[in-house]
C-alpha cells in the first residue's frame, strides 16, 4: 500500500503560515519541532479529517523563494475536499480568505478557487454524492 503523506509547501515565515492555515483554515498544527542542526523547524499542518498533511518548508535560498505562492506555474495547487461546501466556503469568506472563483455547481461537486496567504491557488470542493471521490455521509 502507497499513499502521500506529505506535501512540501515554501513559506516565507514559520509563524504566519501557521497563522494562516491554522486560524484562518482550521487546520491542525501537527508537529512544531526546532532542528537546530540545520536551523529549521518541522512544521506540518493537516486539514480536520486526516488526508496528506502539509510540511511548511521555509525558503532558504533565492531559488525557494521565487517559488514561494507560485509552485504550480499559477494553476491550482491543491484541492481542499469538503463535506459541507457552504459552511466552509462562509466561513473562509468571513476570514478574509480571497476567493478568485465563485462558487461553481458542476456535474462532479461544488467548487471554489481561494488563494492562500502566499498567492497558491487552492480548490475547495465538496464532490457530489455518488461521485467516487465523495466524502462518506456524517
Amino acid at each position: 500500500m502507497q499513499r502521500i503523506a506529505h506535501v512540501m509547501l515554501v513559506v516565507r515565515d514559520y509563524d504566519e503560515a501557521i497563522a494562516f492555515y491554522c486560524g484562518k483554515l482550521g487546520f491542525e498544527l501537527i508537529e512544531d519541532t526546532y532542528q537546530p542542526e540545520q536551523d529549521k523547524r518541522w512544521v506540518v499542518v493537516a486539514p480536520p479529517g486526516g488526508g496528506a498533511s502539509l510540511v511548511l518548508g521555509r525558503a532558504s535560498d533565492d531559488e525557494q523563494a521565487a517559488a514561494i505562492g507560485n509552485q504550480t506555474g499559477g494553476r491550482v495547487f491543491l484541492f481542499l475536499q469538503t463535506d459541507d461546501f457552504e459552511r466552509d466556503y462562509r466561513r473562509y469568506r468571513d476570514e478574509g480568505v480571497e476567493f478568485v472563483r465563485q462558487p461553481n455547481v458542476m456535474d462532479y461537486g461544488t467548487v471554489a478557487v481561494f488563494r492562500d496567504l502566499y498567492g497558491n491557488q487552492w480548490d475547495l470542493i465538496e464532490f457530489a454524492k455518488g461521485h467516487r471521490l465523495a466524502l462518506p455521509a456524517s
